[in-house]
């Protein structure tokens, strides 16, 4: 039986992985001070001016009430996110921070850090903005994106659109043609039972092997997370493409980077003493096109690979990169991202906090090792924001806990960066110190 149930304007039904986003902020929100956002950050060389920033942000944020839409359920079983008939001006949230006047040096990745770990004041919120002005006269722009609403190339793609309104003196037509609709998804049951028949059959095979990870921090307060930012000049990516393509293939930089985190990790987790006969490693891989980026502005449309990597393979690099593509290869041709989205659809019934335990179940709780994540290029298409020259972009995600842990690369005019995030007292900071080294010896 196929029911049909047509989207409407004030609604857009969530996808199965749009469910999951919510079930990981269901998560973060329980161990830690904030949920399932992240934090695209603009370096820029120069000052932006408050006043504009304020205006053209306000008014821009006016074309897409979906912007302050929440996640609702009915009848259909089939849970939407209800889109409000306009938007709502209840006051921009825009931070600013002027550490040119400050007596106290402080980063701005701390002062980022504190934006990424600040929760959204009212449910219906999902974007925060920060604008940083530092003593030699430059600027940074964030944005803190719920991950319910955007995913993270269009979070960029969604800041490129507003620099072409700023472009374009605020003319509102550059803000249409974004599409809202999606259908409930509630046919094709038996395509869905034998894509969940096949994931679960996946899970199974990853639980038999016991998996490492560290033990997490007790406390009796919710922590936040902590980040470090490490960021490679034109020069130095050109070196470790080169590098890539010599080692892993030709277009094969996500394999490579991969290989890198995972030897890296291998080398402190065994000084951890951590025991455990493989890695357990989610990897998000966003594979569309700018033009498709465009158009599926909002929502999530990432593919995920789960890769378990035994530690007899860690032996040598060219045996570890092997097993990655073997891995990916298998993955891609078992149709396990295309079979996950379809099974995925079918646990939308379930409340957040029973979904929560069933996703703990075949691993023991022991979700992942870490996580690792490739955005690949720049959704962003100009050299400057709101009239001042973009110097570097990078992104500074919030992950689930357990594991806590992930390093995540993007690219951006021709610049490579690698974020490593931790919970707050998983690591101390001389142990930070030997990741980035051993991450970037190994690039």
């Amino acid at each position: 039986m196929n029911l049909t149930v047509l989207a409407s304007k004030n609604r857009r039904y969530l996808s199965g992985f749009d469910w999951i986003m919510s079930v990981i902020d269901y998560l973060i929100k329980k161990s830690t001070v904030a949920g399932n956002a992240s934090q695209l950050v603009f370096m820029l060389d120069g000052q932006v001016d408050e006043a504009r920033v304020r205006s053209y942000l306000s008014r821009f944020l006016k074309e897409f009430p979906v912007v302050q839409g929440q996640v609702a359920r009915d009848y259909t079983l089939a849970p939407y996110w209800r889109i409000p008939k306009k938007y709502i001006e209840n006051g921009l949230n825009l931070n600013i921070y002027r550490l040119e006047n400050s007596a106290a040096p402080k980063s701005v990745l701390s002062v980022m850090e504190e934006g990424s770990n600040r929760p959204f004041k009212r449910k219906n919120e999902h974007l925060a903005f920060h604008l940083v002005y530092t003593k030699d006269r430059q600027s940074c722009l964030a944005m803190t994106f719920d991950h319910r609403l955007l995913d993270a190339r269009g979070a960029e793609a969604f800041l490129d659109l507003f620099q072409q309104y700023f472009a374009d003196g605020g003319d509102p037509a550059v803000t249409k043609g974004v599409c809202l609709t999606a259908s409930a998804d509630l046919d094709n049951w038996k395509h869905k039972f034998a894509a969940g028949k096949t994931i679960n059959r996946r899970l199974i095979a990853l639980s038999k092997t016991s998996v490492r990870n560290l033990p997490l921090p007790h406390s009796e307060v919710k922590k936040g997370f902590r980040f470090r930012s490490i960021c490679f000049d034109r020069e130095q990516t050109e070196k470790i493409y080169e590098n890539a393509y010599a080692v892993a293939g030709y277009l094969m930089e996500m394999p490579y980077l991969f290989a890198a985190v995972v030897q890296t990790m291998h080398e402190f987790f065994e000084s951890k003493g951590a025991s455990g006969q493989s890695y357990m490693v989610p990897v998000s891989v966003d594979m569309r096109s700018a033009k498709d980026i465009r158009q599926e502005l909002f929502f999530n449309y990432v593919s995920m690979f789960f890769f378990q990597i035994n530690v007899d393979t860690l032996k040598s690099r060219e045996l570890l990169l092997k097993e990655i593509k073997a891995q990916m290869y298998e993955q891609v041709q078992s149709q396990i991202p295309a079979n996950l989205l379809a099974a995925s659809a079918l646990l939308r019934i379930a409340p957040l906090p029973v979904l929560n335990k069933l996703f703990q179940l075949p691993v023991g709780g022991n979700i992942a090792s870490f996580c690792f994540s490739h955005v690949g290029k720049s959704s962003y298409r100009f050299p400057d924001l709101l009239g001042a020259n973009i110097k570097n972009i990078f992104h500074m995600p919030r992950i689930p806990v357990p594991p806590g842990l992930g390093i995540f690369f993007n690219s951006s005019n021709g610049q490579l960066n690698a974020i490593i995030t931790w919970l707050d007292g998983l690591l101390a900071d001389e142990e930070v110190d030997l990741l980035e080294r051993g991450l970037i010896d190994r690039l």
